[in-house]
């Protein structure tokens, strides 16, 4: 299949097409009658990588063990051995697959576990323990680094003295000022992690599911019964009180291994977001020519979608007048709207992340930078940026599309229809995964639509 990202796609193909390789493309080369399975394939061998590039996070996958009652331990906290050796084994292969595995701070206090990949070579993935509080053991498995390396994450400030000692055995420590799934799978992304492995606690596990940051799940279920009112289970409280809440699993697989039963399926779509309906009255407010009964919705997110043309990090550059009136290009409008965080800041620090910014090979590169220097320098951000944003993004719109006359007939063809970012982490330019997004963009490109549409 093409890559998800434009400016990579097809090197690959002429690599290997060069050295004698045959590569068949999907809407390309391969047009057979098993067009459907072999599309099917693709997109599950290259799910981290699509997720990777339509969500700028990694692929998280969440595995558990569980009795036949949905227990992970006894009540006493013992765990050993709940699944066959066999399930074992291809839970070391999925660690094998993974950049990174993580694990709580109860599981490293219960059980004491090594999370190796035992492949004997090849791929290891970084063991990575979540800890707000570093009540941790000073002995532990996961601390002898010398052939693995393990990554502690905790609360900004928490026991340096700790700390100390967990840097002394070769251990790296990242503090957050909120430690949170969501904040770290973002940083999982910025230090360049593709799939990530939860193999935490019911209270992790929850806690990661109800950030929206897992994608798929592995449950061995082996046919055992342990009982206990207070044994824990492999996920902890969601806050749901109805079976009709229940996350369901899509593409759910079942397989026997040795006498225990493994169950994986997809929590939510990958790419496929569905869009979310804004209000009649706040989407007559931003385009009167909406049919308020019924309207029709076009959604977009990914740019290789059929409206992905709408989208900021689509691959059309814009030559745009600057604050001084000098004219400038950017390869995207993502490109434009990150740097002006910066802009118009009187220290010259600032001026270089705006160029940091500016010449970075890809929108979502242009972001993480952008993000990265939000964070650690806060100071250089502009002082009206959360108000200044909305006029800065639309500016960036009206050239886009006004350069391209094709970009602007496109736009002008969905006229009557409620347009959706359909973003399930943006929740001020996109719709959100539930609806509690903002959907800015939507909004704005409906404005511009209606300007575009309104006589002289």
């Amino acid at each position: 299949m093409k890559h998800p990202l434009q400016h990579l796609r097809g090197n690959a193909v002429r690599a290997l097409r060069s050295q004698g390789v045959q590569v068949d493309v999907l809407g390309e080369d391969l047009q057979s009658r098993d067009i459907e399975e072999a599309q099917k394939a693709c997109l599950l061998v290259n799910a981290p990588l699509i997720c990777k590039a339509a969500s700028q996070v990694p692929f998280s996958v969440l595995k558990y063990a569980m009795t036949l009652d949905g227990k992970i331990a006894a009540t006493t906290g013992h765990s050993a051995w709940i699944s066959s050796v066999t399930s074992r084994h291809r839970v070391s292969e999925l660690r094998g697959r993974s950049d990174a595995i993580v694990v709580g701070g109860n599981t490293i206090r219960k059980d004491d576990p090594k999370l190796t990949a035992r492949h004997g070579g090849g791929h290891t993935p970084v063991r990575v323990v979540m800890s707000r509080t570093l009540d941790l053991p000073e002995e532990a498995k996961v601390w002898d680094t010398s052939s693995v390396p393990t990554m502690v994450l905790t609360q900004r400030g928490a026991t340096r003295s700790f700390q100390k000692l967990l840097a002394s055995k070769g251990v790296e420590v990242v503090e957050f000022d909120n430690l949170n799934p969501r904040d770290v799978v973002e940083y999982f992304h910025d230090r360049g992690y593709l799939s990530v492995l939860w193999e935490c606690g019911g209270t992790l596990a929850a806690s990661a599911i109800a950030s929206g940051i897992v994608h798929k799940v592995f449950a061995f279920v082996a046919p055992k019964i342990i009982g206990g009112r207070n044994a824990p289970s492999p996920v902890g409280e969601l806050g749901m009180v109805e079976m009709t809440q229940a996350l369901e699993l899509i593409d759910v697989q079942y397989e026997k291994v040795e006498e225990d039963m493994m169950i994986s399926g997809f929590l939510q779509p990958i790419s496929d977001v569905a869009p979310i309906i804004p209000s009649r009255d706040e989407t007559l407010a931003v385009d009167p020519t909406v049919v308020s009964y019924e309207p029709s919705i076009i959604s977009f997110y990914n740019t290789w979608d059929n409206y992905g043309a709408l989208s900021n990090f689509s691959p059309h550059s814009i030559h745009i007048v600057d604050e001084i009136g000098d004219y400038s290009t950017w390869m995207t409008v993502e490109h434009y709207y990150q740097a002006h965080k910066f802009v118009g800041v009187d220290d010259p620090s600032a001026q270089e992340c705006v160029e940091k910014i500016k010449s970075a090979s890809s929108p979502e590169e242009a972001t993480r930078i952008a993000r990265l220097l939000q964070k650690q320098h806060p100071d250089l951000v502009r002082s009206d940026w959360e108000t200044a944003k909305f006029d800065v993004m639309y500016k960036a719109l009206k050239c886009k599309f006004s350069s391209y006359p094709v970009l602007k007939s496109m736009l002008l063809s969905t006229a009557g229809s409620i347009l959706v970012e359909s973003s399930p982490h943006d929740l001020v330019w996109g719709g959100g995964r539930f609806g509690e997004g903002l959907n800015y963009l939507g909004r704005l490109l409906m404005k511009l639509r209606v300007e575009f549409l309104s006589p002289l």
